[in-house]
């Protein structure tokens, strides 16, 4: 379940991954099966091979990327969101979510 974000950030995020970029969704969140894990990063994109592409530069297994109707993503959590975030200068997100 997702908090923390708005539904405008919600819209903008998939008309970004709908065009076929790189989009990143940084919100706040609560999963059981992640004990102590507050927040996840959807890095999105509709263009599969560019995603998959964007996983394997992270060294990120694309296998893991949800692939859900019109906007597929994966799921960043953990040391690597925020190792990638401050790579990628997404310091708005790392401040904002005080990751």
């Amino acid at each position: 379940m997702a908090f923390g974000i708005s539904r405008a950030e919600l819209e903008a995020w998939k008309a970004e991954v709908a065009s076929g970029r790189i989009a990143y969704l940084t919100h706040y969140w609560f999963d059981l099966r992640f004990p102590g894990v507050t927040t996840v990063t959807k890095v999105g994109c509709s263009d599969l091979d560019r995603l998959a592409a964007w996983c394997r530069r992270w060294d990120l297994d694309p296998a893991y990327i949800h692939r859900r109707g019109k906007y597929p993503h994966f799921d960043l959590i953990g040391p690597r969101q925020k190792a990638i975030l401050a790579a990628e200068g997404l310091w708005s997100h790392i401040e904002r979510f005080k990751l």
